[in-house]
């Protein structure tokens, strides 16, 4: 994607919704963090209670609905924590539609939160595959994406030329797509010349919960249970995309093996967060010291 990374072991978007923890998540030892999911205005999410921890599944189940402080306070939380902290640390945020703005009109959304981020940040994530917004995963749709990314793309290019700095454009994809659709999605991202792919969002199955408390709860389901379905899909994208956009593995990461699968299966970097949950923030160095025992040499993780 054109950055040079210090590991290849980051956070996943959700954690950090409103840019508010950057210096002590920078901390923590992961390479890149992915900050948001942000929209363009202020809007509650769903109500609470929202989140669900399945602990004998090693799973939460969230129905946030994308709650956000509107990208003007994150972008100003931002600015205030990079000033204070002066983190090397590679900065991403996943960006999104507000809940009440129609898809046809949704890439004045991204391209609105795109404008204010792009001096301050290294990649955006695309986020058109939260489970918790109705009708989001439309987008992911081949002539919606394609719109969409179009947009999207052009306004970077633009942007580039103002500011002469290049940020990276990443599309988080849903775990709940079929073998068909994604290879068809890997070919919207080729055209449309994204950076690069993240796989995968929060899944709708409720396989491996069903049978414990919170397991019925509605939302978007992470953790160990979402680990395979995760994999599979981004070995689907990297053999599709043979190397021509860099895969970013998350879903399911509890242990410094975890990791490694997601590599084994294509990915260049993963993210993680369920795992801080159950494990702790130790996680990150388990993933990035078993990575390198792996004998994985650091430039394959890097600046892909």
């Amino acid at each position: 994607m054109g950055l040079e990374f210090p590991n290849p072991v980051g956070l996943a978007a959700g954690l950090d919704k409103h840019a508010e923890h950057v210096g002590a998540l920078s901390a923590l030892g992961a390479g890149f963090l992915e900050l948001g999911g942000v929209t363009p205005r202020p809007q509650p999410g769903n109500p609470r209670p929202r989140l669900f921890r399945v602990p004998e599944a090693r799973a939460l189940i969230n129905r946030y609905g994308l709650n956000s402080v509107g990208i003007d306070v994150f972008t100003e939380n931002l600015k205030r924590a990079k000033a204070k902290t002066r983190t090397q640390t590679v900065i991403g945020v996943n960006i999104t539609k507000n809940k009440d703005t129609p898809n046809d009109r949704a890439a004045d959304d991204y391209v609105q939160c795109l404008d204010k981020l792009y001096p301050h940040v290294d990649y955006v994530s695309i986020n058109v595959s939260s489970p918790n917004t109705a009708g989001l995963r439309d987008l992911q749709d081949a002539a919606a994406l394609s719109f969409l990314l179009n947009r999207i793309h052009q306004r970077r290019e633009a942007l580039r030329e103002k500011h002469g700095r290049h940020v990276a454009l990443a599309v988080k994809i849903s775990p709940d797509s079929s073998d068909a659709d994604l290879v068809q999605i890997a070919g919207v991202l080729r055209r449309e010349r994204m950076d690069g792919v993240i796989a995968t969002n929060s899944t709708l199955s409720r396989a491996g919960v069903e049978d414990y408390a919170n397991g019925f709860q509605a939302g978007g389901l992470s953790g160990a249970p979402l680990r395979e379905r995760a994999t599979r899909v981004v070995r689907i994208l990297a053999d599709t995309l043979q190397g021509e956009l860099p895969v970013i593995g998350v879903g399911g990461i509890l242990s410094g093996a975890d990791a490694v699968e997601k590599l084994d299966a294509g990915a260049t970097l993963v993210q993680i967060y369920t795992g801080l949950i159950y494990v702790g923030p130790g996680l990150f160095n388990e993933c990035i010291e078993t990575i390198r025992d792996a004998h994985r040499p650091a430039s394959r993780n890097q600046g892909r």
